[in-house]
């Protein structure tokens, strides 16, 4: 497991973040986005039905990543609270 100090300060702030919230789904704002990065992309990009790329670089390792546009953000909540 890489360190904190491995990462950019974005995230490391969504690690701190998730490490408070490790059983819920983060959406983190990037832009006009909500992302959601590592085993959360994985989990929302099979429950949604949207891509996983691969972008960026954290600690020099790809950042698994899916995400929703900021202005569609409540039609993908939905999906996922009715999927329980």
């Amino acid at each position: 497991m890489l360190t904190p100090a491995e990462h950019t300060p974005m995230m490391q702030q969504y690690l701190r973040i998730k490490a408070q919230y490790p059983d819920a789904l983060l959406f983190y704002r990037v832009d006009a986005f909500y992302e959601m990065f590592y085993d959360d992309a994985r989990r929302a990009a099979q429950l949604l039905d949207i891509a996983l790329p691969q972008r960026g670089a954290s600690a020099g390792a790809p950042i698994p990543m899916a995400g929703a546009p900021a202005v569609t953000l409540d039609t993908y909540q939905a999906k996922l609270v009715r999927k329980g």
